[in-house]
């Protein structure tokens, strides 16, 4: 395995701010607790967590349920066991996305696993966790995954379960249409462990939630990842002081938010997460459908229905199973039920993060570190070989398909054609400098005339290569070809390959050693985007 660092300046649709995290985090310290490559501060992050005893042992009590009833790997249960005798955690989660979701949801979970690591090991005894995202309501966003085809495709796969408009993931049930899916996806896996994971974990009855922890609990048996669902009533029992809290605060956390999105926009940035006068943090359940709780007036509404604050203050008191936190107050809630080290986030998560400081400092008293998970782009052997013949870096390959296409073609043209259109291009520039300098002793107005004539005629001569390279394309299909290839692989669908492409195909592929790979690959002190020669 050959790994290369390739700075995110270079990745497509990297933010201002992400970038300033990674790289100028002078800019941005006001937002942020703790520098990302940063470790000095684990000992003195641990004294600011007050996590009592009591609410420790009924987690533990809850994790080791719920892992157990996903076939827990007994590394597993042992870290609950390390849990349950004050260790601290490391914290990552995602949606729970058909099939495993994409590659950065292995890669988060790798990233919290070795900083857990790293912390036990410098003396802060610490268990990795992964939080199930399922009280998200978009299922549109988890109903779908694409995986890479035999053939270099991409064969796409959406689930027909559904559960009542806006439904939780956590009642989203797969029916028996579940099972053929599974077995197409299947096929595609030549590993028969992973695909075996893959059968074992979507199964008629099962929940998005619940098929992605069997399948998280089968793929990383041996690291101890500690799964958690966010649905469970139990959790939602011990999270009911942090949901009245938010209710009662609604106002001057607003007000916070709001003034926090000002600070961001005057540095720069962008607020990630909308924030209008009548938001609260919270959504409530109504009638099967999760729906935002709004401010109005002096009190609440959900959905039709009108709450007075002391209403809705016994409403969470009586039934906090049906209360559930935003994106801004979800990491909160996380880290009152879980006495949290460090959460581990992608590039969207550090900004929700930017705007959830206040309100961590609001109902927390502290502010929970974040810090970057591993990104990668994973290079199989039969890419590299395309990438070598056509001398490309995989960052020249982050561009539209079509211009993929023509790039390669041009690097595919007959060696005298190339020659040529090089050799007339270096004799106009020789040129146009000679006529130039002639020009400027002449009568030096006249430079900026030549200096556009020039650009003229660079503009025709690259014009023309361009056609040269069409006309390549269309003769010859195996450029066409290559050119999919590649832009499936590394830049499917615009977007970074670890957006698009399930984490499946590739342990399908290389078997779930491969997270060894990776794992070895997940430098938690550099602040690049790996490529992963495979």
């Amino acid at each position: 395995m050959e790994s290369h660092c390739l700075s995110f300046q270079q990745i497509p649709h990297s933010t201002p701010l992400f970038l300033d995290y990674l790289y100028h985090f002078d800019r941005v310290q006001r937002f942020f607790p703790r520098a990302p490559f940063a470790r000095d501060w684990p000992k003195e992050e641990v004294s600011r967590v007050h996590y009592d005893a009591t609410r420790r042992e009924r987690v533990a009590a809850i994790l080791e349920r719920q892992n157990r009833a996903w076939g827990a790997s007994q590394e597993t249960l042992d870290n609950i066991a390390r849990f349950r005798g004050g260790a601290s955690v490391v914290v990552t989660g995602q949606q729970v996305t058909l099939f495993g979701g994409p590659l950065f949801s292995i890669y988060k979970a790798l990233t919290a696993i070795k900083l857990a690591t790293e912390f036990t090991h410098g003396g802060q005894e610490c268990v990795p966790v992964f939080w199930l995202a399922t009280e998200d309501h978009d299922l549109a966003e988890v109903n779908h995954i694409s995986l890479l085809g035999a053939d270099g495709a991409l064969a796409p796969f959406t689930t027909s379960a559904r559960g009542p408009e806006d439904a939780p993931m956590s009642a989203v049930r797969f029916g028996p249409e579940i099972e053929a899916q599974t077995e197409e996806a299947s096929r595609l896996l030549s590993d028969p462990e992973a695909a075996g994971f893959l059968r074992e974990s979507y199964r008629a009855g099962e929940t998005l939630g619940s098929a992605f922890a069997k399948l998280f609990s089968r793929l990383f048996a041996h690291s101890g990842v500690i799964l958690i669902d966010a649905s469970d009533p139990e959790l939602h029992a011990l999270a009911e002081s942090v949901y009245r809290a938010a209710a009662l605060a609604a106002r001057d956390l607003g007000d916070a938010l709001l003034e926090r999105g000002r600070e961001l926009e005057a540095a720069g940035y962008h607020a990630q997460v909308k924030v209008t006068p009548s938001s609260t943090l919270l959504f409530a359940l109504k009638e099967g459908s999760r729906v935002a709780v709004h401010r109005v007036n002096d009190g609440f509404s959900i959905a039709d229905e009108k709450l007075t604050a002391e209403q809705l203050q016994e409403r969470i008191s009586q039934r906090p199973q049906e209360f559930s936190a935003n994106v801004l107050l979800r990491p909160i809630v996380e880290d009152y039920l879980l006495p949290t080290l460090a959460y581990v986030g992608g590039p969207a998560e550090i900004a929700y993060f930017a705007q959830a400081a206040v309100v961590y400092e609001e109902l927390l008293g502290r502010v929970t570190p974040i810090l970057p998970r591993l990104s990668a782009t994973l290079v199989e052997p039969r890419i590299h070989r395309v990438l070598e013949r056509y001398q490309l870096s995989p960052a020249e390959t982050f561009i539209d398909p079509e211009n993929l296409r023509l790039r390669i073609a041009e690097r595919a043209l007959p060696g005298d054609v190339n020659t040529t259109f090089d050799a007339a291009t270096q004799a106009l520039q020789a040129a146009m400098g000679s006529i130039q300098s002639a020009l400027a002793r002449l009568d030096p107005t006249l430079v900026e005339a030549s200096e556009r004539a020039a650009s003229k005629i660079h503009y025709q001569l690259d014009r023309l290569r361009e056609r040269a390279a069409r006309a390549q394309l269309r003769r010859s299909e195996e450029t066409a070809a290559h050119a999919a290839s590649l832009s499936n692989s590394l830049f499917p669908q615009k977007e970074p390959q670890e957006r698009v492409i399930g984490a499946m195909s590739f342990l399908g592929r290389y078997g779930t050693q491969l997270l060894l790979t990776l794992y070895d690959a997940a430098k938690t002190e550099c602040p690049d985007h790996q490529v992963v020669y495979l």
